[in-house]
C-alpha cells in the first residue's frame, strides 16, 4: 500500500477559489471519481474528483479556506497499481452552466465588481458571471435552511465574508414571522420598486403536485430576470433567403462524414454572425459598470445555448473569426457532448461576447431571446420553411430561415440594430460575401 497526495488539479484563471464543502473524511473509502471537495468561485461550483480508490489517511483542508491549482489537500491509502494514476491531474467537474439564456457565460475581466453594501442580499445585483449559488454557507446551515424551506440567496451573513451562519437563518425566519420583510423568494422576484407577484394555493382549485427546479434552471432564472430588468430589451425580428447556403452544405455533406464532422446551419450563421459583429463593432461590447462607456471587443468569442437533460446551458466557442467550418464543426461537436454529458468546465463557460440559440431544430416562427448580459445582443434562429418568394418575374419556392437580434438599448440604436439583422441575412444569403 501507499499514501498519494491528492492536490488541486487545474482549476482556470483561478489564483485562488475557496472550498465550500468537503465531501469526506478521515477513514472513508473512495472510488476514482468520487468527490472529494467542492470549490466556489465567481464563475462555478467544482467538485474535484479523486484521482484513485482508497481510504482516506489525512485531511489538510478546511471549510472556508481558500486554495490554488498544485495545493495539497489531502492523503488517500492505495494500491502500488494505483499510485502511478494517481499522479495524473484530474479535471473538476463544473456543477453549473449560464445561463443563458445565460448563462450564461460571459467574460469575467467585463464584469466590474459591485460596491459592498448592507442591504440584504437580496437587494443586491446578481453577478451574471455567477454559476453558482450566490451566498457562502457551511453544508449544515444550506441543509438546515433547506429542511425549513428558506432560500439562502435572501439571506443577509454575518460570518466572515458574508458567510451564512445558522443564527442568520434563524434570524431572518424571525424577520418574516414578525412581517419586518418580505419572504424567502419574493424579494429575488421584485425589482426596484416592482411589487411581488401574491403567493395563491392552487390547491384551492384542484390537484398540484410541486416539483424543486433543477440546479442549472434556478441559477439561470435569477441571472435571466437580473438580465430582464437591468437590460432594456429591443427585438428586431428578419428573415434571411438560406436556399444557396443550404445547398452548399448538403454538396459538402459527404466530403464532411469522411473526416467525422458533422455540417449544420449553425456554423455558416456563426460565421455570418462574426462578419456583421465586425462591420457593427457595438454588437460585440458590453456597457461599463457605470453606464457612462461602452468596451468594444477586439476578440469574437459565439456562445450557443445548448439544451440538455438537466437544462440550457451556453458554451463558448473561442475564435471563431479564425476558424473554418470544419474546426467550428468539431468545436460544436466537442461542446455539445460536453454539456450534455455535465463535464463542461468553467474556461468552456467563459469570454462570450455574443450568444446564438437556436430553435430551428425544435420549431417554431420567432421569438424574443433574453440578453445575455454582460454582453449586449443575442440572436434567436427558428425553423427555416420554403415559401414563395417573388423574383421579379414570378414566384419561386425560396427556403427562408426567420431569426430575431434582441438587444440593449443603450448601447445599440434601432437603426444599427435593423442595419445588423440585414448584414446578417445578406451574408448568409450569398455566402461569397464572407471572404470580401
Amino acid at each position: 500500500m501507499a499514501i498519494t497526495q491528492v492536490k488541486v488539479p487545474d482549476i482556470g484563471d483561478f489564483d485562488s477559489v475557496e472550498i465550500i464543502e468537503i465531501l469526506v473524511a478521515e477513514g472513508d473509502v473512495v472510488a476514482i471519481d468520487d468527490s472529494l471537495i467542492t470549490l466556489e468561485s465567481d464563475k462555478a461550483t467544482m467538485e474535484i474528483p479523486s484521482p484513485v480508490a482508497g481510504k482516506i489517511t489525512k485531511l489538510v483542508v478546511a471549510v472556508g479556506e481558500s486554495v490554488a491549482e498544485g495545493d495539497y489537500i489531502l492523503d488517500i491509502e492505495v494500491s502500488g497499481e494505483a499510485v502511478a494514476e494517481a499522479i495524473k491531474p484530474q479535471a473538476p467537474v463544473a456543477q453549473a452552466a449560464a445561463p443563458v439564456t445565460v448563462a450564461p457565460a460571459p467574460v469575467a475581466p467585463d464584469v466590474v465588481k459591485q460596491p459592498d453594501q448592507k442591504a440584504p442580499v437580496a437587494a443586491k445585483p446578481i453577478n451574471p458571471q455567477a454559476m453558482s449559488a450566490a451566498f457562502h454557507a457551511s453544508p449544515s446551515v444550506r441543509a438546515f435552511a433547506r429542511n425549513l424551506g428558506v432560500d439562502l440567496t435572501h439571506v443577509e451573513g454575518s460570518g466572515p465574508k458574508g458567510r451564512i451562519k445558522q443564527s442568520d437563518v434563524e434570524a431572518a425566519i424571525k424577520a418574516v414571522m414578525s412581517g419586518q420583510k418580505p419572504a424567502p423568494g419574493q424579494a429575488a422576484m421584485s425589482g426596484s420598486g416592482i411589487p411581488p407577484i401574491p403567493a395563491i394555493d392552487f390547491s384551492q382549485f384542484g390537484e398540484t403536485t410541486a416539483e424543486e427546479l433543477g440546479r442549472i434552471k434556478k441559477i439561470s432564472g435569477k441571472f435571466l430576470h437580473a438580465s430582464w430588468l437591468n437590460v432594456p430589451h429591443v427585438t428586431q425580428f428578419d428573415e434571411c433567403d438560406i436556399t444557396e447556403m443550404d445547398q452548399f452544405r448538403k454538396d459538402q455533406k459527404a466530403a464532411a462524414e469522411k473526416v467525422g464532422i458533422k455540417l449544420t446551419p449553425l456554423v455558416f450563421v456563426m460565421k455570418a454572425v462574426v462578419k456583421a459583429l465586425q462591420d457593427f463593432p457595438s454588437f460585440n461590447a458590453s456597457l461599463s459598470a457605470d453606464g457612462q462607456s461602452i468596451i468594444k471587443k477586439h476578440y469574437y468569442n459565439i456562445g450557443i445555448a445548448v439544451d440538455t437533460p438537466n437544462g440550457l446551458v451556453v458554451p463558448v466557442v473561442k475564435d471563431v473569426d479564425k476558424k473554418g467550418i470544419y474546426e467550428l464543426s468539431r468545436d460544436l461537436m466537442e461542446i455539445s457532448a460536453k454539456a450534455r454529458d455535465g463535464k463542461l468546465g468553467p474556461k468552456e463557460m467563459s469570454g462570450g461576447t455574443f450568444t446564438i440559440s437556436s430553435l430551428g431544430g425544435i420549431g417554431g416562427t420567432q421569438f424574443t431571446p433574453i440578453v445575455n448580459a454582460p454582453e449586449v445582443a443575442i440572436m434567436g434562429l427558428s425553423k427555416a420553411k420554403i415559401q414563395p418568394v417573388w423574383n421579379g418575374k414570378e414566384f419561386a419556392p425560396r427556403l427562408m430561415m426567420p431569426f430575431s437580434v434582441s438587444y440593449d438599448h443603450r448601447a445599440v440604436d434601432g437603426a444599427e440594430g435593423v442595419r445588423f439583422t440585414t448584414a446578417v441575412g445578406n451574408y448568409l444569403s450569398d455566402l461569397r460575401q464572407l471572404i470580401l
